[in-house]
Formats: structure tokens, sequence, C-alpha cells
């Protein structure tokens, strides 16, 4: 018998769920949006926004990344 494994659900987080685990202001958050460094929102209403929580972990590694330096 095969087994399959099912792919992670993704989360959608909000803002302040995202602030919890990326530890910037509100408008450092929003500047890095519209500067390309952090992930958008997707919108689900006019005054709703939340973000996918694979895209932010994706964030993380890569800050991790850049912290630890290339690897020798």
């Amino acid at each position: 018998m095969e087994t399959t494994t099912r792919p992670k659900p993704n989360r959608l987080l909000r803002l302040p769920q995202v602030l919890e685990r990326i530890p910037v202001s509100k408008t450092a958050w929003y500047e890095g949006i519209k500067e390309g460094r952090y992930p958008s929102a997707l919108h689900l209403a006019p005054r709703t926004s939340v973000w996918r929580e694979s895209d932010i972990d994706d964030l993380i590694e890569r800050l991790e990344q850049k912290i630890a330096g290339p690897v020798q």
C-alpha cells in the first residue's frame, strides 16, 4: 500500500500574528512590503489583510540565512 504525504495546510496569519514572528513595527513592516523585502498581503475584504504562513516561514528562513552568512 502506497502512502501519500499531505502537504501542511497553509494557515493565514493576521498582522499581529505576523509581527509576533517578525519583530518590527507596523510601519517598518509596510515599508518592507512596499520595498519588496516582505511578502504582500492577501486582501480578504477591504479592511482585512492576511499573509500565508508559508510566506512568513520562508521570510524567516531567508533572514536567518542572511544573519548566519555564507556557509563555508
